[in-house]
Formats: structure tokens, sequence, C-alpha cells
């Protein structure tokens, strides 16, 4: 059997006393920094809006200091070989595994995250250290290109120092998504987490300083996005910027990096769609389009938000979608009974909840959900929600809400769920259903957007590309797709013999 609500809660305490014991400060060059101007934030449990801690407020001599420390350490860590740093990552996973149980009852209390989700943080993330660190080796590895007169290869080198700014969903394993593939190239980082989720952030930076990086490798300043973050992104010491979040956000960043021209990686918002036709395995088309939408509170950039469906099946299957919808379980994050949890911040609440209005003045139906979920703690809970009777030009349709929320809409044919699945701002994913592997070829080459998933919920596979179309983002991550990013590719073009060169000013 596994713990109950209350013996979770007795199994988190020590580890949030902990944090509400001293002001959470920011980790620069090897050690635990308070921050240069004293000042701080609170940070709330989304469970109950309970104080967690108060958190050091990054400014912009915090941002300073830690670039200049990850400027410092670049070139010793650059000259590491791959082979240590390799041994060093799996140092990192090692210890991340060591400390999975503190790690996921951390970050249920701090994002609102069920327990049965963030219990799989600590594994995904520990994976992706072992697998970079299996690249680590080869990272630098280029690939021959002879020419008739010529002798040509390439290698690859790590750009430099980088900052990572990482969202409030799902903190642990997102940033080592991105920490993990620049350490593996050899680049130092400098991190700034989201303020609504502060507290893994310093886990992992004190795992990877236990497990032996070198000081100023990875530096972590907590803040405010318009302050830190802001003067991470404008920094002339960091060559390039990975974020993830809004659309809106990362186009400020393209822009404050571009007087010193920074490379830019953005994984930004989503408004997926999941298109079900009548000949696809519709139960498990249902167990699918539940997950990807109630899954992580839907505070997921790849959530199917949008479900396009076939006239001749739509009645019947969105109601199934509707019985099911009713049925998710909303709780404390910690109750291993919760599907849906608390969303994590009252500005949040307060987006997700407006658009339950939006829905009836566009003349929307909700069919389940619509409310805020009544339940014994003062938390941000929010009812499961599905909106049918929709259209795709509704602001429900189009509109990324970032929650627990589904709008459902018919389509008559193949084309015209092509069209609506299409028009969208945004180009993510989008997953089909469908027993017709041509029609399957057909959509998946037609569809805007940088990941399809065919008969299937979101599968990661590690070494394929994982980014967006349109407003969605910039670049892949993945495999070698994160090293084309972390990493510069030179070109050495050595001459075979004496072929001619043309001479100038000879007469």
């Amino acid at each position: 059997m596994p713990p109950t609500l209350e013996e979770n809660l007795k199994r988190a305490r020590p580890y949030m006393e902990r944090f509400a014991a001293d002001v959470q400060g920011h980790f620069i060059g090897g050690r635990v920094c308070a921050g240069e101007s004293g000042k701080t934030f609170s940070n709330r449990c989304p469970a109950d809006g309970a104080l967690i801690n108060r958190v050091a407020a990054g400014s912009a001599a915090d941002v300073d200091a830690a670039c200049a420390a990850a400027r410092d350490a670049f070139p010793g860590w650059a000259a590491v070989s791959g082979e240590r740093r390799a041994e060093l990552l799996h140092g990192i996973a090692d210890a991340i595994e060591a400390r999975a149980d503190e790690i996921a009852l951390v970050e249920s209390m701090d994002t609102g995250q069920a327990l049965r989700f963030t219990a799989k943080a600590a594994a995904r993330a520990a994976v992706n250290f072992r697998f970079f660190a299996e690249r680590a080796p080869d990272a630098r590895r280029g690939v021959s290109l002879p020419a008739p007169e010529h002798d040509n290869y390439t290698m690859r080198q790590p750009i430099g120092p980088v900052g990572v700014i990482t969202p409030w969903n799902t903190p642990f394993m997102l940033s080592t998504w991105k920490i993990a593939p620049a350490l593996a190239a050899g680049c130092t980082v400098v991190h700034k987490p989201a303020e609504w989720s502060p507290l893994t952030a310093q886990l992992l930076a004190e795992i990877c300083n236990e497990a032996g990086l070198p000081p100023g490798v990875l530096n972590t300043v907590q803040g405010i996005g318009e302050e830190a973050g802001r003067a991470l992104t404008e920094h002339d010491a960091i060559r390039a910027i990975a974020f993830v979040g809004e659309s809106a956000t990362g186009a400020r960043i393209m822009a404050q990096g571009a007087p010193t021209l920074k490379r830019v990686h953005f994984e930004l918002g989503g408004k997926n769609p999941v298109i079900v036709f009548d000949d696809a395995n519709l139960e498990r088309a249902l167990d699918a389009v539940v997950f990807m939408i109630y899954s992580l509170n839907g505070e997921r950039c790849t959530s199917s938000s949008r479900l396009l469906v076939q006239q001749s099946i739509h009645d019947e299957f969105v109601e199934k979608v509707a019985r099911r919808t009713r049925a998710v379980r909303v709780g404390h994050p910690l109750d291993p009974d919760t599907e849906v949890g608390p969303l994590i911040h009252p500005d949040h609440l307060e987006k997700v909840s407006s658009y339950f209005d939006i829905a009836r003045e566009e003349g929307a139906t909700i069919s389940a959900g619509g409310a805020h979920a009544e339940l014994p703690w003062p938390g941000h809970y929010v009812q499961p929600t599905l909106f049918t009777g929709a259209r795709n030009d509704m602001r429900i349709a189009q509109e990324e809400i970032f929650g627990p929320v589904l709008t459902a809409i018919p389509f008559t044919d193949e084309a015209d769920a092509l069209s609506q699945a299409n028009d969208t701002r945004y180009g993510l994913a989008a997953y089909l259903w469908t027993a017709d592997p041509e029609r399957a070829r057909r959509l998946s080459e037609a569809l805007e957007v940088g990941m399809i998933w065919v008969n299937s919920q979101n599968v990661r596979h590690l070494p394929a590309p994982f980014g967006g179309m349109k407003a969605s983002g910039i670049g892949r991550d993945g495999g070698d797709y994160s090293f084309d990013f972390y990493m510069e590719t030179k070109n050495v073009s050595t001459a075979l013999g004496e072929h001619r060169i043309p001479g100038l000013g000879t007469g």
C-alpha cells in the first residue's frame, strides 16, 4: 500500500522545515550566497497557501557575480576530457537517485503537482544526466568531408557560458533536460529558475556540487524574471540562452539578447490538437485524450488541449470524455489518490478560471467542471473542465490556458481536421488517432508542428528532436540536437598537393 496523505506530510515535513529555517539564497561559484540587495520574495505552498519560505530576489549584481563565476570556470571545464565529464554526470545521476524521495516530496509541495507524477521526476532527471553522460566523450567529434583537392573535417567545441531559464510546472526534470547537455558539451551554466517554484533548483545545485562538479560550472540565481532574468539575457558574458516558458516572454528574451547576438533556444507555448478519426481504437484514444490534458494539472506545454473529433463519432466520444473528466480525482498533491492537484499560484488560478466565463460568453457549453474545487484546504484547486459546442475560432480554442481544461471541436473529414489543427499561432505538438497508416503519413507531413505522436500519448525518446514551430519555439532539444545548440562547429580544410591558386598583381 502506498503511504497515506498523513504519512506523506510527515515524510515531507523535515525537508520543508529545512527551507523554512533560513532565506533561500543563490548558489554562485560553488557556495551559497545571500544576495547583494538583501531583498526577498515569498514562496507559498499551492496546496494550502501557507508560507514555505522566503527566497533571495536576485539583482543585476547577483547575476553579474554568477556570470563572472561561469566565465572564469569555463576554460578549465572546457578542457576537461569528455570521459571525465561523463564520470561526473553519472555521479550526479547517482546522487539524484539517492535523493529521489526528497525531490519528489519537495516538488509536490512547491508546485502542487500530484506526487504520482513528481515521484517520477527524479528518475527522469537521472536518465537525462546518464543519457548525456554517455554522449559527452563524443560531443566534440565531427565528420570527414573529403573534397577533390582538400581534406575537410569538422570539430565541435563548447560555445561558452550559457544561461538557462526554466519554468515552474515540472522544474526539476526540465532543469536537468537543459543543464545536462550543456555540461556534457563543456559549457558552464547560469541557471535562473522560475520564481513560483524555486526549491528544487537549490537541490540540483547542491547535488551537482556534492557530486564533484567544479565551482562555477553550475551557478543558480533565484529571482524575478523582470530583474534577474533580464540581467541574465542581457549579460555580455553569456553566449546563449535556453528558455522554457511563455511565447511572449520568449519574444522579450530574444529582443534583450539581440545587442549581444546571443544564440537562443526557445521551448514555448502550445495549443496542441489531438485528432480522433472514426476508425481509431477509441478506448485507447479516450485514455490518451484524458491523460494528456489532465495529467500534471494540465500545466504542460505538450498537453492536448484541443480535441478534434470526427463528426460521426463526436457526440458519443465526447460524452465518454465528459464522464471521465467528472471522475478525475482532485486533491492534496501528497495524497496518493490525487490525479489533479492545486494550480501553482493564485494568479494562475485566476487566469485559468477566467476562461469559464469566456467559454460561456462565446457560446460554448461547460460539460464538466467549470468552477473551483471545494476541498478542506485553502489552496488553488480547480475542477477538471471540458468545453463542448466549441468552434476553432473561439478564444478557448486559440489561447493557451495551461490548466486542466479541454476544448472539444467536431470535424467532418481529413481536410477539415487538418485545416482546424493548423489554424493556430502555435505549432508544438499534435496527436493523431487513426487506423489508416496512409492518412497518418499525409497528416504528419502537413501538420505545422514540431512533434507528432500517432496512436500514442506523449512518450519521449531522448535521442529524438523536441521542439516546435511558429510561436511554439526555436530550435530542438534531444540527442545531438542539444549539442548543435550548446556547441560551435568548425571546419578545417587542408590542401592535398598543390592545387591552383589564382595570382593577382603578377603583371
